[in-house]
């Protein structure tokens, strides 16, 4: 998809956290496997952070210049988990 390779164009940091077991960072986890290699070849001078921690929810920080924004992911992936199957 097109919006891949547009993320670095305003995007200055990608922080993705998340559990390498727990149940709730499965949907997080299939996302990282499925898109980080198209994300990253798209934007290669784009950081693209993956922490993993035992127990803790999945969550989603951008930087945008000085602005930092930050996203729990679990109740968002619950939702919208068809939304984020991308192709």
């Amino acid at each position: 998809m097109a919006w891949r390779g547009q993320l670095s164009k305003n995007l200055k940091e990608l922080r993705i956290l998340l559990c390498q077991s727990s149940p709730s960072s499965s949907t997080t986890r299939t996302f990282i496997e499925k898109n980080y290699k198209d994300l990253k070849t798209l934007n290669p001078k784009l950081p693209i952070l993956i922490r993993e921690c035992n127990g803790i929810e999945p969550q989603l920080w951008a930087r945008y210049g000085i602005q930092l924004f930050s996203l729990s992911l679990s109740c968002l992936l619950s939702r919208f988990t068809i939304s984020l199957n991308f192709p």
